[in-house]
């Protein structure tokens, strides 16, 4: 157990990589001390790094430390989602094109990779391009000479290139999925993100981590830890990793009440949807109108918390998704909570 016992509201002690600009990698955990010296050693060269690990550990987080650890800091890092751009695009998305080269073209563009020239390209989801594609990055590896879409003189761009997985792309290569020949290119220096579940007692730093970023984001007071939520936080497996984690503080330090953090269950989100679930069951009992006023209360909390989570607590962003001016979503929030949740007319 590591809960903090300072009572100053300071953030409680982590191991982070030196010399890293606010890329927030948190933890003590022997798995993660190492994967942070492996971090620390790829940023002191300029080969390429491949970063693995299960969704939501982190790894353009991962990516940017080893950008702003190195002597490309003041160059930029241009991240590029593989599984974002379709395979008709993603040549020209990444090596630009001249103006007219083809139908829609009407002007040119230098690409991401002439845009990250002097510094890092971030290949997220690399496992998602297709043999094509692979063949096409294959090349820009090997000498990284390029061709815009429609061009007529090869260019050089300066860039160090950084993939990320959460696949295992050594397996699907031995399976013929992914080209060996842009594995081996790729996997010249490996790090490996170990899972939340391999990181004993870092959820706990990580929450306190979140609560205090979160009091200085909203502007209220730190939230800490309940000695129940420190105990499922050690027992919990954390499928959704890291990510998981935040969005679960995240939603608890918002609509929780009291001055801690309390959580004894995987997502109390979710419970309240099994709540839902089990009422609707007494619906039949009521009459129409009561039913309907209960079932339209149930709605409108859950589609509430769905819609603050999603735009990280920001009423303005949660208003424009879904669709209502401000004022009226600011009531709708009170209606629901009198507090106002920190919804404010402006």
């Amino acid at each position: 157990m590591r809960q903090s016992t300072r009572g100053d509201g300071a953030a409680p002690g982590c191991a982070v990589a030196r010399g890293a600009r606010d890329h927030r990698l948190i933890g003590e955990s022997p798995a993660f001390v190492e994967a942070l010296a492996l971090i620390s050693k790829s940023a002191q060269c300029d080969a390429t790094v491949l970063i693995e690990g299960e969704t939501g550990t982190g790894k353009e987080l991962a990516a940017r430390a080893i950008h702003y650890l190195s002597v490309r800091r003041d160059a930029p890092f241009i991240p590029v989602n593989c599984g974002a751009i379709p395979e008709n695009l993603l040549e020209s998305e990444l090596y630009g094109h001249v103006r007219g080269a083809y139908t829609d073209a009407r002007e040119a563009s230098i690409g991401l990779v002439g845009q990250a020239d002097g510094g890092t390209l971030l290949l997220d989801e690399i496992e998602a391009m297709t043999q094509r594609t692979q063949i096409v990055m294959l090349r820009f590896l090997q000498d990284h000479q390029y061709r815009m879409v429609g061009g007529k003189t090869s260019r050089r761009a300066d860039v160090r290139v950084i993939a990320s997985s959460n696949a295992d792309l050594e397996a699907l290569t031995n399976e013929g999925r992914f080209r060996s020949d842009l594995y081996f290119r790729l996997n010249v220096l490996a790090v490996r993100l170990p899972s939340l579940r391999e990181r004993t007692g870092d959820a706990v730093l990580l929450a306190q981590a979140f609560s205090h970023r979160l009091s200085e984001r909203y502007g209220k007071p730190f939230k800490a830890l309940h000695p129940e939520t420190i105990a499922f936080l050690e027992s919990y497996a954390w499928p959704g990793n890291v990510r998981e984690l935040e969005n679960m503080i995240h939603r608890e330090y918002l609509f929780g009440d009291g001055p801690a953090i309390h959580i004894t269950q995987p997502d109390r989100h979710r419970a309240h949807g099994h709540a839902c679930a089990a009422a609707a069951a007494t619906h039949a009992a009521q009459d129409f109108k009561s039913a309907k006023a209960t079932a339209v209360m149930q709605f409108e909390r859950t589609y509430l918390l769905e819609i603050l989570t999603r735009a990280g607590g920001n009423v303005s962003a949660a208003a424009r998704l879904a669709g209502k001016e401000r004022s009226a979503f600011c009531r709708l929030i009170r209606k629901h909570w009198p507090a106002g949740m920190g919804c404010h007319e402006p």
